[in-house]
């Protein structure tokens, strides 16, 4: 997809602030310091539209990006980051639980992860989580530039068993150093808009 309109709609905590008209609706959730922000903004060809930090914990609220008029993109806070006090944690965890469970226009969520690494705890409750709730999910493995093509695969066995992977849950490897995955993940996406 060629992206020429992207923008952030609002910054939201509560319901009363979800954006109205009825677009389809992507959540991006995964750890934070996996390269959320740098696969929006890789996808969508634009350099600063998602914020990127090397502070880790960054994203406090639900981030709405229009896409085209076609649909959006729900960047949901990071899990999983320590230095974070746990009264703030818990409210991330409602702000996101209360998105999650009660969204209509809610289409699937893409869970991004470090393919370097292997799943957290975190990472497998999160997508226990999803699962649950009956979300299609699809597993976006970031930063794969930095493994070398012959551990790919041994790495990609690896997400896929230690999350359980249910066989309809598509996996792309992604970099958005090298636009590796790039149509993948459009592909993806364009089966749930």
């Amino acid at each position: 997809m060629k992206v020429h309109k992207s923008e952030l709609v609002i910054s939201a905590v509560s319901p009363k602030q979800y954006p109205e008209g009825g677009l389809p609706e992507i959540a991006l959730a995964g750890r934070s310091n996996v390269g959320k922000s740098s696969f929006i903004n890789s996808l969508l060809a634009r350099k600063n539209l998602a914020r990127t930090s090397s502070k880790p914990g960054k994203t406090r609220t639900l981030n709405f990006y229009n896409i085209e008029d076609r649909f959006l993109f729900v960047d949901v806070p990071g899990y999983g980051y320590a230095k974070v006090s746990k009264s703030e944690r818990a409210a991330w965890g409602e702000m996101m639980e209360e998105y999650l469970k009660s969204r209509d226009v809610l289409k699937a969520a893409f869970m991004i992860i470090d393919f370097r690494h292997e799943p957290t705890k975190d990472d497998i409750a999160m997508y226990d989580y999803l699962k649950f709730h009956e979300l299609p999910v699809v597993i976006i493995a970031t930063k794969a530039d930095k493994i070398t093509k012959n551990k790919r695969p041994r790495h990609l066995k690896r997400v896929k068993e230690t999350l359980k992977l249910q066989p309809e849950d598509q996996t792309v490897v992604f970099s958005a150093e090298t636009a590796q995955g790039k149509d993948e993940a459009w592909r993806a996406i364009e089966q749930f808009i």
